[in-house]
């Protein structure tokens, strides 16, 4: 049994109220190494989403992911909108037209949205951004696609980003406003990485 339409949605919805819950959270954790607006950007960003959702429903996956991108594009500021846009339009591309996704495809979209955020901020694993949440969720992603079941790579995603997210604490920033401060970006969580691994465990949630 795969993906559908039903489970984008739900993935989506879950990651606005994601968003809203902590956006105070990520706006703390924002604020001594970047410009404090990462949790409001977020949130207004998926609001945004469900607005665009209910306007327009998608038929399937692929372009629920689609119209996200495009949504998240146009209204989160900061890196954030273009890096986030990038990641789900690359998934949209990865999934195609298909209205069922299996755990494979859903693996190489997870991969194919990874890849996209590295590509747009040139950032790789231990520069303490995003990427350190993405990068260990597709190695855990695809090592669990082999069981076919797709509940089971988004665990194994989740699971891995909020560890991903957590080691960026005594991480040293190389890229983004916080590698201005140096040694004292030293000691604060990034909260790409953490915003990440919240959209991740929505995804892994919304096939409950």
């Amino acid at each position: 049994m795969g993906l559908d339409v039903g489970w984008a949605v739900r993935w989506l919805t879950l990651s606005a109220q994601a968003m809203a819950e902590h956006r105070v959270e990520l706006i703390e954790l924002d604020r001594p190494i970047g410009d404090s607006d990462h949790g409001e950007n977020m949130d207004r960003g998926f609001k945004a989403v469900m607005d665009k959702l209910a306007e327009a429903p998608p038929e399937t996956p692929g372009a629920a992911l689609k119209l996200t991108a495009m949504t998240l594009m146009s209204k989160v500021g900061g890196a954030a909108g273009p890096l986030y846009g990038t990641a789900f339009l690359r998934a949209a591309t990865a999934l195609g037209d298909t209205s069922d996704v299996d755990a494979a495809t859903l693996a190489a979209a997870l991969q194919a949205a990874r890849d996209g955020i590295v590509v747009r901020g040139k950032a790789e694993s231990g520069d303490k951004t995003m990427v350190d949440a993405w990068t260990p969720a597709i190695e855990a992603a695809a090592a669990a696609a082999g069981d076919g079941d797709v509940r089971k790579v988004l665990l194994a995603a989740a699971e891995a980003a909020e560890a991903g997210a957590v080691s960026t604490d005594p991480m040293l920033a190389r890229k983004g406003r916080a590698s201005y401060l140096g040694e004292r970006s030293i000691g604060h969580r990034d909260p790409g990485a953490v915003s990440s691994a919240l959209i991740l465990r929505a995804a892994a949630g919304a096939t409950e």
